[in-house]
């Protein structure tokens, strides 16, 4: 069994809602979700949008390749509207969902990089993985998750989301 960590992102619709269907949706289709992160509030990173993003990091038990992973993944976010664009710019999500580590794996390939080659910019990122992993170490930087977090140079805002169910955290 491999160990994956996924952060899930919406900004656009009812985002807690997709978040927590989600859920479902990842636990059949990836693996048994093992930790979840309480949900975070934070501003688009990146570009402008009317709507700030909910974030949260999963970690799974999956028995999938990451390629599979990744697959699946992508049929979840389109499952909830999700519309891609090649113009290479960020833009609002019904639903977003990311690898950022699959166990201690490496990738370099066109469609998938491992671990993810922006998480220790992104205090979005940053901070509901701290959460759930502190101690986890980057396998490029050797670093744990609890050091990129103290490293990370993002001053964007963002906050635990108040007012949480059982359920979502």
């Amino acid at each position: 069994m491999k160990q994956a960590f996924i952060l899930q992102g919406s900004n656009e619709g009812d985002s807690q809602r997709f978040l927590d269907l989600s859920v479902r949706d990842i636990e059949k289709h990836i693996g048994k979700i093992i930790k979840k992160s309480s949900t975070y509030e934070s501003e688009p990173w990146g570009f402008e949008a009317k709507q700030w993003f909910l974030n949260r990091v999963l970690e799974v038990e999956t028995s999938l390749e990451p390629d599979k992973i990744l697959e699946n993944l992508l049929t979840i976010e389109s499952e909830y509207g999700r519309k891609r664009t090649d113009d290479g710019k960020f833009h609002s999500r019904t639903l977003d969902l990311d690898i950022l580590f699959v166990n201690q794996l490496i990738i370099s390939s066109p469609k998938l990089e491992l671990p993810h080659p922006e998480l220790h910019r992104r205090l979005f990122t940053l901070l509901p993985l701290s959460e759930i992993a502190p101690n986890f170490q980057h396998p490029l930087f050797l670093k744990s998750i609890s050091e990129l977090l103290i490293e990370c140079s993002d001053s964007s805002t963002v906050r635990i989301l108040k007012n949480q169910t059982l359920e979502n955290s």
